[in-house]
């Protein structure tokens, strides 16, 4: 099921909500404003001491303050509530000031400054044996460079810090490498073996792309327990705190290739929520051969993720492949107990992307693993117009049949799994190799009005063994548009089969497509999904 809204039309730039939600106002708790107001003023010595501490209490301290209005906090004043985009691009945290630089330790623990679209303190602490105790920053644990430095006033305690950042040996053991980031809003991201950044994960969405105004609620105290797992495990746990809803988070993380993440998400809602997305994951897709046309660009690909995967329940796999569409789309996909979802960057050759910076093809995909049953509900996914490649313009997130009320309490567990998330070679389905897109009809006669072509290449699984006259046939369905006709063969000298489809629709219908190859009784592909909107 899918859905394309106008609501939002003007709506087109990811990159902006989410660092706008920095901006939003959130609870400051635990943090007194006195201290809030008077930068540099040190909390007292009563409230740096050692507190018991557990998950369970946790949870319950978020359950009563879901029960008390949502409290805003007051803008930061003297240099942090003067910092500007130009200022915050000179502030480095400083690594000899790293936390845990201690022998033995197989972690290091940095922290993002306050300031600029940062202005609510985030609180950290450190959990050994049931009790916490806070992390104290100050600008002596950060490099201010050039001018900056001059108007930073020496040793002055902070009132928090933006978030934090992980370091570990994750691609060799010589080199600590940035592992993981939580910083803005709900927002963070890992890393696997080898990987570059690129999607993002979330605590919570609320209201994305619907016609409610969109929150996002803030993770606005984390707590850091080392060695309970080992010394290659680190326990985070998060308060989470919006207008609607407050929560308790626990993050057991473990790298590796691919890096998991074992999140259980504990959520109180102060008030009714339009659409709850669990588990959202944020991306950016800009153009890819389906629509490279558009842009006047040297390089091939431009994205982050290049489609939605979705490993259902009674083992069936959809791909979806993703779109920078003329308007907001938003498409359901009707579940019951998904093995998994993700975003998924597919290609991983360089020179499907020639940019030596960016390195598009060393972007981690990102899996949900639901652990145990979620029941009824949808994958969603969000797509937004864009035309820069800087705005996070895809959103995917998993949506409860039950929506969630003022009064309700909710818990979901789920496993991360960051990486190359490679295809398994013993899948007996081919997967989706490659999706292109273009004028339909035949090359060298002018195309109809409103056609359109479709080509899907399939690689792996039991297909890829088939000889090039196996009776293979392509099962097709289309919504909102004439099936013109479709082609199936398998490229001369691979192991790939090519389906094309050519398709004709009327200007402006929403056009959805579905379709896999079958043979000998069973099916033997994935379940490729598409939408195209014809604003030819």
């Amino acid at each position: 099921m899918s859905t394309t809204s106008p609501l939002f039309g003007s709506v087109s730039r990811r990159a902006f909500v989410a660092l706008s939600a920095a901006l939003a106002p959130a609870t400051l708790f635990g943090l007194r404003a006195a201290d809030a107001q008077e930068t540099g003023t040190a909390p007292t010595e009563v409230d740096a001491a050692p507190q018991q501490f557990s998950f369970d209490l946790l949870t319950e301290e978020m359950r009563l303050l879901a029960s008390k209005p949502h409290v805003t906090a007051p803008p930061p004043e003297g240099f942090l509530g003067e910092l500007t985009y130009d200022d915050y691009r000179l502030i480095r945290f400083a690594d000899s000031r790293q936390r845990w630089n201690d022998e033995g330790s197989n972690f290091r623990l940095g922290a993002f400054h306050m300031g600029w679209l940062f202005p609510e303190p985030v609180k950290i602490y450190e959990v050994a044996n049931g009790e916490s105790t806070e992390m104290r920053f100050s600008t002596d644990d950060f490099e201010y460079l050039n001018d900056l430095a001059k108007r930073v006033p020496e040793h002055a305690k902070l009132p928090g810090v933006a978030g934090f950042r992980l370091n570990y040996a994750l691609n060799r053991p010589d080199k600590l490498d940035e592992l993981a980031a939580f910083v803005g809003a709900s927002y963070f991201r890992a890393l696997g073996r080898n990987s570059a950044y690129g999607l993002s994960a979330r605590g919570l969405a609320l209201n994305t792309a619907t016609d409610k105004a969109e929150e996002f609620p803030r993770f606005s105290r984390f707590y850091m327990e080392r060695g309970t797992q080992g010394p290659d495990r680190i326990t985070v746990y998060a308060t989470l705190e919006g207008p609607s809803v407050t929560g308790a988070y626990k993050f057991d993380i473990a790298p590796g290739a691919n890096t998991t993440m074992d999140v259980t998400a504990r959520l109180f809602f102060r008030a009714d929520v339009a659409e709850l997305g669990i588990a959202p994951l944020t991306s950016m897709f800009l153009f890819s051969e389906k629509n490279r046309a558009e842009f006047d660009d040297y390089r091939p690909n431009v994205h982050d993720s290049d489609g939605l995967r979705i490993l259902r329940s009674d083992g069936d796999i959809i791909w979806r492949p993703l779109n920078n569409p003329p308007q907001l789309t938003g498409s359901y996909f009707a579940e019951i107990a998904p093995r998994r979802f993700g975003l998924h960057q597919r290609d991983r050759n360089f020179d499907s992307y020639q940019d030596t910076g960016a390195r598009y093809e060393r972007r981690p995909s990102l899996d949900v693993e639901p652990l145990g049953d979620w029941g009824k509900g949808f994958v969603r996914v969000v797509e937004i117009p864009s035309d820069l490649e800087a705005n996070d313009n895809i959103v995917a997130y998993w949506v409860p049949e039950a929506p969630a009320k003022a009064g309700d309490a909710r818990e979901f567990a789920y496993r991360l799994h960051w990486g190359d998330l490679a295809h398994d070679d013993g899948e007996p389905l081919a997967y989706v190799f490659e999706t292109r897109s273009g004028h339909g009809g035949f090359a060298g006669v002018e195309a109809a009005p409103g056609s359109r072509k479709f080509v899907v290449d399939f690689k792996g699984g039991l297909l890829a063994q088939m000889e090039p006259d196996a009776p293979i046939e392509a099962v097709v369905n289309v919504a909102n548009a004439e099936l013109s006709g479709t082609v199936v063969e398998r490229i001369p000298g691979t192991d790939i089969w090519r389906l094309v489809i050519d398709i004709t629709a009327a200007e402006g219908a929403i056009v959805e497509l579905s379709a896999h190859l079958a043979g000998y009784d069973r099916r033997l592909t994935e379940n490729w999904l598409y939408q195209w909107i014809n604003k030819t």
